[in-house]
């Protein structure tokens, strides 16, 4: 009773033949389609880590954030000042600084002792490849600030002044939230640990 009847049984020989036969006819190419897309993944990998490591040793890549025009509407810090105005980063010379150009406010409120028309530029520069990114600050009432550059995330970038001299050092941040800019000029005094906002800033891209 448990036997099948001939014709069944030869008919389930039959089509086990026929999808054997089609899987050997197709495994050439099944290999050939399996070996291609390891070639690919390989090569994928391989370009992935060129960027990364080309990323690496341009650090100007972690700068392209800043580039453009932005607005700078100050309304922060201990300088009691409320103003309006522009700044623009670009590269010049061949890619080889970064600028930051700063103009008089166009509108300005705050104490006698802040210079509403004050104007000031920013220079990035690198002094041998390899070397890590500095910064030069001069303004319009004879300040010199040197920085040494960091970008703790990809968005943000920090300039950090020596601590060793006799007088403040100066921490100047800028840090990109969507499509707005925010910026602090902060100081501490020697022997102090806490940073202290003397200006503060925000402003979309113009």
């Amino acid at each position: 009773m448990d036997r099948l009847p001939a014709g069944l049984s030869t008919g389930r020989s039959t089509a086990r033949g026929g999808i054997l036969a089609r899987l050997s006819k197709h495994k050439g190419t099944a290999l050939k389609i399996v070996t291609a897309l390891c070639a690919l993944f390989v090569m994928l990998d391989l370009s992935c880590s060129d960027i990364a490591l080309a990323d690496q040793n341009d650090p100007w890549q972690a700068l392209n954030f800043l580039q453009g025009t932005w607005a700078a509407n100050v309304d922060h810090g201990s300088a009691g000042v409320q103003s309006s105005g522009l700044y623009a980063f670009e590269f010049e010379l061949k890619h080889h600084v970064l600028s930051r150009v700063s103009k008089s406010p166009v509108n300005c409120k705050g104490p006698a002792t802040f210079d509403c028309e004050h104007s000031d530029l920013l220079y990035i520069y690198q002094d041998a490849e390899g070397r890590p990114l500095n910064a030069i600050y001069f303004d319009n009432e004879g300040h010199v600030i040197h920085y040494t550059v960091s970008t703790p995330d990809a968005t943000t970038v920090v300039f950090l002044s020596d601590a060793g001299g006799p007088g403040p050092q100066f921490r100047l941040m800028y840090q990109r939230k969507a499509l707005t800019m925010y910026g602090k000029f902060q100081m501490r005094m020697p022997g102090q640990e806490e940073w202290k906002s003397y200006l503060e800033w925000s402003g979309a891209k113009q």
